[in-house]
């Protein structure tokens, strides 16, 4: 069993649900992130989604893809965040999944890229653009590394889709809630049919995002999926603090208030 699969095992028993902040590795400097990861799970995360910058984000609203330029354009490298991560992984529970394109594994080489990333202290990966033909050698070697492995699922997504996105998923499943670009909104979405269409269609664990930028929307989120998560909102308060770390831990307490 991995981490993941342990964490929303535990939440499930317990009857509880899962919060999953967004963190934009190296954003605004790689010890930033850093301090945000080690004082994550007492603010209330459960797992920690790590982006790894890239060029051309493929669904990111403005704030993210802005800091991920601003990391990249100050000489981040995939090498330096695989190092801070298996420099904390001792001295945190939390789960850390990297949310990361496919031609980024590609580049740095299937293969490599997820044994480094189990190495260095990730517990799974999300693989927003990966197209669903080319998902089962990834998928072999997650398992064989014991690593989660987590695709999209749109509102337009058909149930027969839906179904098969679901199988090429292992720990949990990402519902994005709410169709184009990620980034705040300031009404949740209709969120129980789309979990229900998901519930459907597997029993994975479902993590929903849509934009959330409050404890309210967490709370409606988590009344129908497992976990909530939270990107734009929280980089948005990173965005210029005197403190971006605090900042991001700060905005996380809050967030944890709306758990159901």
């Amino acid at each position: 069993m991995s981490r993941i699969d342990d964490i929303f095992t535990r939440h499930r028993e317990a009857g509880t649900r899962a919060l999953m902040p967004f963190l934009t590795g190296g954003f605004p400097d790689l010890e930033q992130t850093r301090r945000a990861l080690l004082g994550m799970g007492d603010a209330g995360a459960s797992i920690v989604e790590i982006g790894f910058p890239y060029s051309d984000p493929i669904a990111d609203g403005p704030v993210i893809a802005s800091s991920m330029h601003e990391a990249l354009t100050s000489g981040l490298r995939i090498q330096d965040l695989f190092e801070m991560t298996a420099s904390i992984r001792d001295q945190i529970s939390i789960g850390l999944v990297a949310m990361v394109s496919e031609s980024i594994i590609e580049r740095y080489g299937t293969k490599d890229f997820v044994e480094q990333a189990a190495q260095s202290g990730f517990d799974g990966l999300i693989v927003p653009d990966m197209d669903l033909a080319r998902t089962m050698d990834l998928g072999a070697i997650a398992d064989a590394n014991n690593l989660s492995l987590t695709f999209l699922i749109a509102p337009t997504t058909s149930p027969e889709r839906c179904r098969k996105i679901a199988e090429a998923c292992r720990g949990f499943i990402y519902l994005l809630a709410q169709s184009g670009l990620t980034g705040e909104r300031d009404q949740a979405p209709e969120i129980q049919r789309q979990v229900e269409m998901v519930r459907s269609c597997s029993d994975l664990p479902i993590a929903a995002g849509f934009g959330i930028s409050n404890s309210d929307h967490v709370k409606q989120v988590t009344a129908h999926a497992d976990a909530a998560i939270v990107g734009s909102a929280l980089v948005r308060r990173m965005t210029g603090a005197q403190d971006p770390a605090q900042a991001a831990l700060d905005f996380t307490r809050e967030l944890a208030t709306g758990l159901a």
